[in-house]
């Protein structure tokens, strides 16, 4: 999908040929003539690179460029026709990316925003994907955040010890687990009462969450190795 760029201009004529050059790179562009619609179009058009004039009608755009950034962390590039060093030290200081002076050379430009875009395409890449908060299996819910598990909505009284089991077998459903690993994983070898220790909380764990503890169908044991969460 094309990369989407906001442009924020007061000048109309730069404004349109912005959008006419943009647009010849294969760009989806935006545009805003003021600090107030720069705003409703970047809460509306979600860009991937803004380019703001610092000066504006309305808002300026240290103002803008200081909302913005507590909105989203897309590269801002800002605009001025004056070269003031003040200006270009408040706008980097409030979270804008880089600052280009006009007159500017396209061809400048256009490399400075495929640097902005591939840097955050690149962070973005590098970013581990976020944990899920809450694991779902059936009428049987983790709440990572809350350290809790919800059996039909009822809240289950889990020893720490147990919650940690339990999460460690949700989080690799399907795979096999030695007690070992178990043992390594859940309590770090501090225990040395061997893989009993690990049958203990199972038959605990079965305990709560099986409708039959002794045919179980969440927690499955597989013989001579471990055990396979199946939810």
């Amino acid at each position: 999908m094309p990369e989407k760029i906001l442009i924020v201009e007061d000048e109309p004529a730069l404004q349109e040929t912005l959008a006419y050059n943009l647009t010849r790179q294969g760009y989806l562009t935006d545009s805003a003539g003021d600090g107030h619609a720069a705003l409703d179009a970047a809460r509306r058009f979600t860009p991937d690179l803004i380019l703001l004039d610092l000066m504006l009608p309305g808002l300026d755009g240290i103002e803008v460029c200081r909302i913005l950034r507590q909105e989203t962390n897309v590269p801002i590039i800002m605009l001025t026709a004056r070269d003031d060093e003040i200006d270009r030290i408040i706008g980097l200081e409030i979270g804008a990316d880089d600052y280009v002076t006009k007159p500017y050379s396209t061809r400048e430009l256009l490399a400075r925003i495929k640097a902005h875009l591939r840097r955050a395409r690149l962070d973005q890449a590098a970013q581990p994907p976020p944990a899920a908060d809450i694991l779902q299996f059936g009428n049987l819910t983790i709440n990572l955040t809350r350290h809790e598990v919800t059996l039909d909505d009822q809240p289950l009284a889990l020893k720490p010890k147990e919650f940690d089991l339990l999460l460690l077998l949700a989080q690799h459903k399907g795979q096999v687990l030695t007690r070992e690993l178990i043992m390594r994983r859940v309590w770090d070898w501090e225990f040395s009462g061997g893989s009993r220790t690990v049958d203990v909380h199972i038959r605990w764990l079965r305990e709560k969450i099986e409708t039959d503890p002794t045919q179980p169908s969440r927690i499955v044991t597989v013989r001579s190795t471990g055990y396979r969460f199946e939810g």
